[in-house]
């Protein structure tokens, strides 16, 4: 008898329905296809992920991520600490060298120096925003509330939507809208600031997660959907879903929590090390930091690399990479390129065979897939810097 069985037959229990992101009907009143994603129905897809990827890279693509979490870092009323100081203990970033309205990856470590998720970090002008993975968030504060001392708060914004357009266009759709002290097109990548959408006060930041140049819009829920549709009715935009966003993150090379990255990697394996700021490395100060040290000193087993596949068969995550008849990796990440018109993987090798060129193979339902190992992003970025 299944854990599922048991649960449908017992009466005094009740399934526990999924939490509703602000643009559910939105979404659906457009026609997209919902799956569950992190405890909420999202949209996988509109009229397909092939050509909604396409239309990204040609065009811009709204995509809704308001499952994510944003948190806002701030002293409690009446309390006297430095906010920065107690971050930096939590965080193995240098915020000295963040300026406000400045945007930072970073990574949130384990003591033992493990990966609990990724992150961005924004200083504003009285505290920290902070944007974290839509899976992981509610361990995420749990994580930072034990890190951090109780003189800070913890604002999880949950009334907030985010929403994020990107593509070559995105600048192009998005200025006509933008009313703010700076100019949408001097923002710079990885640089935010305020403005407002139709009359809806929003924090633009010029980043994403699909390799284009683009931002990120951060708003109250309630005028999500007129600002999605102020948005759409540009002739550059159309509605994208997450299926779309999964592939064109993987051409970038930008590793997905739960998948790339998991409390079994540290930093220096994954090849994350730039969310360990400079300073940080040597002073050390926050959780995990021995590890990384440690990683950076002696180096890894194993680390994370692309890999280009011949034919077109796809790799798929938990397949075997194999050299010769031995075992030297696994991938972690895999699928169709549609940009590059071939298969491409991510996935953690033995360090002695992760040299750009070095044939691998992969093994996938029975048969043995040719590959070799490719530097990545797989597809240039194309960061406004």
């Amino acid at each position: 008898m299944s854990e599922i069985s048991d649960f449908e037959n017992d009466p005094d229990l009740e399934p526990i329905e999924p939490a509703i992101l602000p643009l559910d009907a939105w979404h659906r009143g457009k026609g997209a296809r919902m799956v569950e994603f992190a405890g909420y129905p999202m949209p996988i897809q509109y009229e397909g992920i092939l050509a909604e990827h396409l239309w990204t890279r040609e065009s811009a693509g709204l995509f809704d991520v308001s499952h994510m979490g944003q948190l806002y870092i701030a002293p409690a009323e009446g309390a006297e600490i430095d906010v920065e100081a107690a971050l930096e203990a939590a965080l193995p970033i240098d915020l000295a060298t963040l300026k406000t309205g400045s945007v930072r990856y970073s990574l949130l470590l384990d003591e033992e120096g493990g990966i609990l998720d990724d992150l961005m970090v924004t200083r504003w002008n009285s505290g920290f925003y902070l944007v974290v993975n839509g899976a992981t968030k509610w361990d995420d504060i749990g994580t930072l509330r034990e890190y951090l001392p109780d003189e800070v708060n913890i604002n999880h914004l949950d009334d907030n939507a985010l929403l994020a357009l990107q593509g070559p266009k995105a600048v192009d759709a998005l200025a006509r809208h933008a009313k703010g002290e700076t100019p949408l097109t001097e923002l710079k990548f990885m640089k935010g600031a305020a403005y407002t959408l139709g009359g809806v006060e929003a924090w633009i930041s010029r980043s994403g997660y699909t390799g284009e140049d683009g931002f990120e819009i951060a708003i109250p829920g309630e005028d999500a959907a007129k600002v999605a549709d102020l948005l759409c009715g540009e002739p550059e935009v159309k509605p994208i879903g997450l299926g779309a966003r999964d592939s064109l993150r993987l051409e970038a090379g930008l590793p997905l929590y739960g998948h790339d990255m998991t409390p079994e990697q540290g930093a220096v394996e994954a090849g994350l090390i730039f969310g360990v700021n400079k300073r940080r490395r040597s002073e050390g100060g926050f959780p995990g930091a021995a590890r990384v040290q440690k990683d950076l000193a002696e180096g890894t087993q194993r680390l994370r690399i692309g890999l280009a596949l011949e034919g077109r068969m796809a790799a798929r995550e938990g397949a075997k990479v194999m050299s010769g008849d031995n075992e030297v990796g696994i991938v972690t990440s895999g699928g169709f390129a549609p940009t590059l018109q071939h298969p491409i993987a991510m996935a953690y090798v033995d360090t002695a065979l992760t040299a750009n060129g070095t044939a691998l193979q992969i093994e996938m339902r029975g048969k043995r897939l040719d590959a070799r190992v490719v530097a990545m992003p797989f597809v240039p970025n194309r960061y406004v810097r």
